[in-house]
């Protein structure tokens, strides 16, 4: 078997996790978010175990449904009159006005700023939004952390 040119482990990209793009959708807006981190593309299958009668040596395991994990976002702080997230996560918290924002698409960027992959998250709504420590004897970055739940989770390459 011979590789082709296509197939030579020198025209592969390397992939790196720093280099990536979320961005928002929600009633036809698609507004692009900084964050310096995201947690959360993982999901798993849940399992039934299942009997057998008369065989006593092993139970048949079979998948029953996908289950996902929170979508944890983090980035520096922001005012409402300067986000439409933070304005979204106010009517949430503040309101009690629970309404999913659609989508998010989380997309990793090659060397050119192009997809590689991206991960669609859908039916999107807040479960926490934690404020980092205020701190007068550190010069950081305040960081807010969003933690969203969502229904399911596409990969698209």
């Amino acid at each position: 078997m011979s590789l082709t040119k296509r197939d030579s482990p020198d025209n592969y990209y390397q992939t790196v996790n720093f280099h990536f793009r979320v961005e928002f959708s929600s009633n036809g807006n698609e507004f692009d978010i900084r964050f310096q981190s995201v947690t959360g593309l993982d999901s798993t299958l849940e399992t039934e175990s299942i009997k057998e009668g008369g065989e006593n040596r092993f139970e048949h395991v079979v998948p029953i449904r996908r289950k996902y994990g929170p979508l944890v976002l983090k980035r520096g702080i922001l005012a409402s009159s300067e986000s439409d997230i933070t304005k979204w996560l106010k009517e949430v918290f503040d309101d009690e006005n629970v309404e999913p924002i659609g989508t998010v698409h989380i997309k990793l960027l090659n060397e050119e700023h192009l997809p590689l992959m991206q991960w669609t998250a859908n039916n999107v709504w807040p479960r926490s939004w934690k404020i980092g420590e205020l701190n007068a004897e550190r010069g950081e970055v305040l960081i807010e952390t969003l933690e969203l739940n969502y229904n399911y989770l596409i990969l698209s390459e």
